[in-house]
């Protein structure tokens, strides 16, 4: 496809890396195939993809805005506030900037933006990562003139002539790692002949999944030749760095794994929660996991999004509440099973859309494209 050398591109969303990280895929596809391109972010203040998306090599303004919580509080009087305020910067944003076509996936920020750009006659498109429609993009539906998903059925929450199935980008480390085992094991010190565990809850941790590996340090005692390589996350050092399970010697303990490319080709089993960015990295990955999924996201999204791989047969699911009781009891059943690990393995990798970055960027520019050529 070819462009002017002007095309303009406006990204916006954020909050989390499930937001972040595939915004970051969908720029450098785009990047790619249009290497002129000017592309820019708008994002919340304070949240991390004020930080993340500069890494990343692109530009990157706040609008003042969080989300509206359930209960009643001293926040929520601010939201009018900050809904005003943001409507308002995203309109000088979009007026100075002059884009051809805005992108959301999903966020704070991304719904002030896109409704300027709606009210401005821009085209836009949405991505939705999760099984369930965010708030935010749902809102945003009849605005808009595509929407990727990456989950048949999504019919439910948008229109179905405007949904385009793509699948979740996925960043390029670890779509192309060629990471083997016995690399990840000699990075963090694993023998490679042995079983090994990996278990997260993402970047910041995860209370109870932190909770069900402290509190099950017999079981993984009883099991020397079990290695377990445990994020507990940023959030929770004090809490659980130096819990007995920490100290094991057949645990490896650390609050941010930073090579996740290594620490997945390593691993027999994954324990982690259900988010739509770890669930498209274990498509490619290809190993068995145990979702524990996160009671505190809105729509309980996780667990629809979990469920959606048990009912494909391509992982299991112990519930929040359960976890501990029965997380390390179900890891450590599924390291005793080749036959499930390996249908798992098989399952889940059938999943993958590997294209997924490139087909959202190829739907992005045939709008800006279109835009442009507007009389």
């Amino acid at each position: 496809m070819t462009l002017s050398p002007k095309t303009k591109i406006i990204i916006s969303g954020g909050g989390t890396g499930g937001h972040i990280f595939p915004a970051i895929a969908i720029a450098d596809a785009i990047k790619e195939k249009q290497p002129d391109a000017e592309i820019l972010f708008v994002g919340a203040k304070g949240k991390m993809e004020m930080e993340k998306v500069p890494k990343a090599g692109y530009p990157i303004e706040g609008l003042w805005i969080s989300g509206f919580h359930r209960q009643l509080t001293l926040r929520n009087l601010l939201f009018p506030v900050k809904l005003l305020g943001s409507l308002w910067k995203a309109w000088r944003i979009v007026g100075r900037f002059q884009p051809d076509v805005a992108v959301g996936v999903g966020g704070f920020a991304s719904g002030p933006l896109l409704e300027v750009a709606y009210r401005r006659g821009l085209p836009a498109l949405i991505q939705e990562q999760n099984s369930y429609a965010g708030v935010t993009n749902r809102l945003l539906a009849n605005k808009v003139d595509k929407v990727c998903v990456a989950y048949e059925g999504m019919e439910r929450f948008f229109p179905a002539d405007k949904i385009i199935f793509t699948g979740n980008p996925v960043r390029k480390t670890l779509q192309e790692s060629r990471a083997t085992r016995e690399e990840g094991a000699a990075y963090f010190g694993m023998d490679p002949g042995q079983p090994i565990l990996l278990a997260f809850g993402g970047s910041l941790g995860a209370r109870s999944v932190n909770q069900a590996l402290a509190a099950n340090a017999a079981q993984l005692r009883a099991h020397p030749d079990v290695q377990l390589l445990w994020q507990y996350g940023a959030l929770y050092e004090e809490s659980f760095g130096q819990c007995e399970t920490a100290r094991l010697p057949n645990v490896k303990a650390q609050a941010f794994i930073d090579r996740m490319d290594l620490a997945y080709a390593m691993a027999d089993v994954i324990v982690c929660r259900s988010g739509a960015l770890t669930i498209s990295e274990l498509y490619f990955a290809g190993k068995p996991a145990i979702f524990i999924p996160s009671p505190n996201v809105a729509e309980d999204h996780q667990t629809k999004n979990a469920m959606a791989l048990v009912n494909a047969g391509a992982a299991w699911i112990v519930r929040d509440e359960d976890a501990g009781e029965l997380a390390v009891a179900k890891a450590l059943e599924l390291l005793g099973d080749q036959a499930a690990r390996e249908q798992l393995s098989r399952n889940i990798r059938k999943l993958a859309m590997p294209n997924a970055a490139a087909r959202i960027a190829e739907e992005v520019l045939k709008l800006a494209q279109h835009n442009s050529e507007k009389p």
